[in-house]
């Protein structure tokens, strides 16, 4: 079922957790016509554990931080469409045709002046047995937000790239053990097992002594039933599988932008779509804010402050819009 929007609106925002809820809180004041198409409020964030870095508030939860978000947001009379994925993003003439579905296949299409794309990202999965069941009990896609609630204990990091080496270095400072996966075998051809990791935070994290560092090894199973008890691995070398106790299970093999969608802006290798320094893309009229850009840093707050400078360069973008 098609439900087309004949009334022009002056923006479409993608997205609701800390970029997109930004971006609507700059559009209300400035009293646009506009609407909120999201998946679900808070994204990412919302499955977060405890968060610390949010300025004014010393500590709350993913969680409550979305639903602020959404109280925030509503409490100008605004409308989220939630439940509503978009599918593509259309061009004519001087607009865009926004269109969207929910679970049940219903369509609705937006026709807009602006676009702004906060949709954000998605950790790439493990696949493995026991991984969906103990998300947010024990495993998690996030050190910076999880961290700090395994202190004192044993924590295990899978990922050979810049994330992983970095995720160990923090919860070396936090944690009493830490085990550090990777697939790559310890050669000079891998670059000591972290070909996709700077040498200089490789050298840093294999001083430490509370790092042991598990090379060339896959991981294959996340055990525990109510809460995570450990995993197992298989050694590439003997092909002997192994076994090891851990409190907190950190996911660090590479972030996947929900961008699919995009076919108006250029998006780099990594899908990310491609923003100039006022979350302008290379599509007349379509913005791009936080995690789903090529911003160097994945952080709430980062993501908080494009969604602003996507708004603002969005109604700069409608003062000078004319119809065509």
């Amino acid at each position: 079922m098609e439900n087309k929007q004949e009334e022009l609106l002056d923006l479409v925002i993608i997205g609701a957790a800390a970029a997109g809820s930004a971006a609507a809180i700059y559009a209300s004041r400035r009293n646009l016509k506009f609407v909120i198409v999201a998946k679900d409020v808070g994204g990412e964030v919302a499955l977060s554990g405890e968060v610390g870095n949010w300025p004014g508030i010393i500590e709350t939860t993913g969680y409550q931080l979305a639903q602020d978000f959404r109280k925030h947001v509503e409490s100008y009379g605004t409308k989220i469409e939630e439940g509503f994925t978009v599918t593509a993003i259309k061009q004519e003439k001087n607009y865009h045709l926004v269109t969207a579905k929910n679970f049940l296949e219903e369509e609705k299409i937006y026709k807009t002046k602006t676009v702004i794309i906060a949709s954000g990202i998605h950790p790439r999965n493990l696949h493995i047995p026991g991984e969906d069941e103990l998300r947010g009990r024990g495993v998690t896609y996030c050190t910076v937000c999880d961290g700090p609630l395994f202190k004192e204990k044993t924590t295990t990091t899978i990922g050979a790239g810049n994330a992983a080496i970095e995720s160990a270095l923090m919860m070396a400072g936090i944690a009493k053990k830490v085990y550090l996966i990777t697939k790559f075998p310890n050669t000079k051809e891998t670059l000591g097992g972290f070909p996709k990791a700077e040498t200089i935070l490789v050298d840093k994290v294999k001083k430490l002594e509370n790092v042991e560092i598990i090379y060339n090894a896959n991981t294959t199973e996340i055990l525990g039933k109510d809460k995570l008890d450990g995993l197992k691995y298989v050694d590439n070398d003997s092909k002997e599988e192994k076994e090891i106790e851990t409190d907190g299970i950190m996911v660090h093999i590479g972030m996947i932008p929900n961008s699919d969608f995009v076919t108006c802006g250029t998006k780099n290798p990594s899908g990310e779509i491609e923003v100039d320094i006022k979350c302008q893309t290379s599509c007349k009229g379509v913005f791009a804010a936080g995690d789903v850009t090529n911003i160097p840093y994945k952080q709430i707050v980062i993501s908080a402050g494009q969604g602003v400078t996507a708004a603002l360069s969005a109604i700069e973008y409608i003062n000078k819009w004319e119809d065509q």
